[in-house]
């Protein structure tokens, strides 16, 4: 009893700290996207847009079903094997097929809209049965010329649409450049999720203490997420030690040893809206010189990476910034001899790269790595910084003493930095989203362990 009195104290502290959940996004924003995605289709094109398909966990057990994130964004429906169809008829209409009621169904899996609470309660113009989707949606087919489809999530779409059309025309090239633009809505969506997140890393720090296992560190961050009636935006990353040298390590199995630093990446979701954050901090309270040089490094490279955040720069500006920093840095340090041109490399290739693997950040949005743009480094037609853009910058430096392919100075060896932010792209500059979670070094040793 004492330790649920104790986690319950923990998180209303938090929503004490949290502030009133935003409204979720309004059906006129939905209508509002709807006609800015159909005035770009043909007059005689029909979109699809279906529904993530369900998976099996093992045998007859399904893992919990997450929405297509298109279908969100449209529709706001998340019911499994739900369809929109977007036809003209006059006017551009949305059809949405969906499972019909089923009281024995409902019975095991939870209550369905069906077609009349879809039309009731969701911005569409039609409903469907999904029973009758191989009859009606043939229809539609038939009488287009051109078809815009995502294929590879609902195979009896896939089906229908492969009797019908050779080309199929891809509608994410229209969607995804709808997505890179928050609105107000969405912004404070994201502000939200970005200020739980910030405050459940937080309860992390406080509450770590030498020998912890990285899974309770998990446990109180993703706690946290549900007790706020949030989840995880993506599988959290809990590395001590040399676990926190590899980018996506999430077996979160061992115990932490009081000689570590502690790499938490944990983001949440609040209606389908991601939050994406990273703080590394010394499981003791309190960095060693040789952490705390590599702390100071990355945080400095980020620091500029978020400076570089500016209308009008181009895309690879904060990679640019960040890996100048490091570079430089990872020279001042010893860690590379050479030139600073020999470490950036013809192309921000070289030698720091050895530490440096990843890109500085990515788009953020409804899914965790969003559309509508590379990653820092990826070789895609390169993106205009623009407001209301939101992204992470994340630069990192990875030491691990299990790696064969470098030589490091033993002091170095087991040290794995990242720090990252969520990033509102503004005409007034840069406005980081979490903020709320430190990361100066000073406030990160005042607060580790002080529950």
């Amino acid at each position: 009893m004492k330790g649920v009195v104790f986690r319950h104290m923990m998180y209303e502290r938090v929503t004490s700290a949290l502030g009133k959940r935003p409204p979720q996004i309004s059906h006129e924003e939905m209508r509002m996207r709807q006609r800015t995605f159909c005035e770009q289709l043909p007059i005689d094109g029909v979109a699809i847009i279906t529904n993530n398909p369900v998976s099996i966990r093992s045998r007859d057990t399904h893992h919990r079903h997450r929405f297509n994130s298109y279908l969100h964004y449209l529709t706001g429906w998340h019911g499994e094997e739900g369809v929109a169809v977007f036809h003209h008829d006059g006017a551009w209409k949305c059809r949405l097929y969906v499972q019909e009621r089923d009281v024995i169904k409902e019975t095991w899996t939870g209550r369905r809209p069906g077609t009349q609470g879809a039309l009731k309660d969701w911005p569409v113009d039609e409903t469907v049965s999904r029973e009758n989707i191989q009859s009606d949606l043939t229809d539609l087919l038939i009488q287009a010329n051109q078809i815009f489809h995502i294929t590879g999530l609902d195979r009896d779409v896939d089906e229908l649409v492969g009797k019908t059309f050779d080309e199929i025309l891809d509608p994410r090239s229209i969607l995804d450049d709808m997505r890179v633009t928050k609105s107000d809505a969405e912004i404070a969506l994201m502000q939200y999720a970005a200020d739980l997140a910030a405050l459940a890393h937080i309860e992390a720090m406080r509450e770590c203490k030498s020998g912890m296992g990285e899974w309770q560190l998990q446990s109180i961050i993703e706690g946290c997420f549900l007790y706020h009636k949030s989840e995880w935006a993506y599988p959290s990353i809990v590395g001590s030690g040399d676990n926190a040298t590899i980018l996506h390590y999430n077996e979160n199995s061992d115990a932490m040893n009081e000689s570590d630093v502690v790499l938490i990446d944990a983001g949440c979701e609040v209606d389908g809206y991601a939050s994406d954050i990273t703080r590394t901090f010394p499981v003791s309270g309190k960095f060693t010189e040789a952490q705390r040089a590599i702390y100071e490094l990355v945080l400095e490279a980020q620091i500029a990476g978020i400076g570089a955040c500016q209308v009008g720069s181009p895309w690879s500006a904060m990679h640019h910034a960040t890996s100048h920093v490091l570079a430089q840095g990872l020279i001042d340090l010893g860690i590379l001899d050479c030139s600073l041109e020999e470490a950036l490399g013809d192309d921000y290739n070289g030698l720091y790269r050895q530490f440096f693997m990843h890109g500085t950040g990515h788009l953020l949005g409804l899914d965790v790595h969003d559309v509508g743009g590379g990653r820092q480094g990826d070789e895609v037609p390169e993106r205009t910084l623009s407001p209301g853009m939101v992204l992470t910058i994340e630069p990192g430096l990875y030491f691990g003493a299990w790696r064969e392919d470098i030589e490091i100075d033993t002091k170095w060896a087991g040290i794995g930095i990242r720090i990252e932010d969520d990033v509102l792209i503004t005409t007034d500059g840069p406005v980081v989203l979490t903020s709320k979670c430190p990361k100066e070094v000073a406030d990160i040793e005042a607060i580790v362990g002080n529950n």
